[in-house]
């Protein structure tokens, strides 16, 4: 997604590269960086012209290299470019890294907003988001110097960011550390109501008067589940995909289907959609080969088994054409 600049910013950008004062030297810079990491819980530093100007006023090379992921509030509702999730993923990796290396000095992680630092993007010469980059310590012209983070080392989360500042800094990451879905206090909530519970389940469950020895639940839970699986429900709940998204051109309205050239659905009313139509698909198949067959009478099979085709026919035409409409392919142009 393209950014553009005001008219200031190439002024700003000027400014920055005016030496300060009273220049810091390398170790006064690492001690100040190492107190502002220290109060953020992932390890992440607000970038900013004023600190970035600081980095510039020490000579090279620097004592450190660090990562910068370039942010803009405009553009978290976009969901081809899924900055929210992408920078939650940089979090994680600043995360793991600190906790993995808690007294490294060799790579501070850095992040930093179009609508505040305009001057430091046009320093970078970043035109487009997402954009993450490595500036290594002999770097003297940043939008030259920099090393950027190709999209297929961020489109794979953590992991693929971790090899990437491995093989270009020769430090080692660590494992990746994902906060869990539940918190301390929460677990131990469980495990209280577990252990009060436990007599009255194992009594439930020796009668064989519990939920769990319903067929009726297990095939609701086996239906849901593979709903659950095809409409890509997980997916929309570890990247936060949103189900729709607000009309460019008219905020009133909402979006449910967003067209993108990914193969990825990118909006969960897409998934849910997708998702019901395989279910109705896979109903009936199971419903022919389970129920149908035990159907004496001939007609009513024939009727059930034309009706049951339409149906699939139906659900199966309205995927396909969803993806060629998302894709583009299979249309004719307009």
């Amino acid at each position: 997604m393209a950014i553009s600049y005001n008219t200031t910013s190439f002024f700003f950008t000027f400014l920055l590269l005016v030496p300060e004062n009273h220049p810091l030297t390398s170790d006064d810079l690492v001690s100040e960086l190492i107190i502002l990491r220290s109060k953020s819980p992932t390890g992440i530093i607000h970038l900013s012209n004023k600190l970035l100007r600081r980095i510039l006023s020490i000579p090279v090379p620097r004592p450190f290299s660090f990562l910068i992921f370039f942010d803009s509030q405009k553009l978290h509702s976009e969901p081809e470019i899924s900055l929210p999730s992408r920078k939650k993923e940089f979090l994680i990796l600043s995360s793991s890294f600190h906790t993995n290396n808690p007294h490294n000095k060799k790579l501070f992680f850095f992040d930093i907003v179009f609508q505040e630092s305009q001057a430091s993007f046009a320093l970078f010469g970043v035109k487009s988001l997402p954009y993450i980059c490595l500036v290594p310590p002999l770097a003297t012209d940043f939008k030259r110097d920099s090393i950027r983070m190709k999209s297929s080392d961020f489109s794979g989360h953590a992991e693929s960011m971790a090899e990437f500042v491995e093989a270009k800094t020769k430090l080692t990451v660590g494992p990746i550390q994902r906060p869990g879905f539940i918190s301390k206090k929460q677990k131990i909530i469980i495990i209280a109501l577990g252990l009060i519970l436990t007599p009255f389940l194992v009594k439930k469950t020796v009668a064989g008067n519990t939920i769990l020895h319903n067929k009726h639940i297990w095939m609701a839970g086996s239906v849901f589940l593979y709903f659950f699986s095809v409409s890509g429900t997980m997916y929309n709940i570890i990247n936060k995909i949103p189900i729709a998204v607000v009309d460019r051109d008219d905020p009133k309205k909402l979006v449910f289907f967003y067209k993108g050239f990914g193969m990825q659905l990118e909006l969960g009313g897409e998934g849910f959609t997708v998702g019901f139509l395989y279910t109705i698909f896979g109903l009936l198949l199971a419903f022919i080969t389970h129920v149908l067959v035990h159907v004496k009478s001939r007609n009513i099979q024939r009727l059930v088994m034309l009706l049951a085709i339409f149906v699939s026919f139906w659900a199966v035409k309205n995927v396909i054409y969803l993806y060629n409409w998302k894709t583009g392919s299979g249309l004719p142009a307009y």
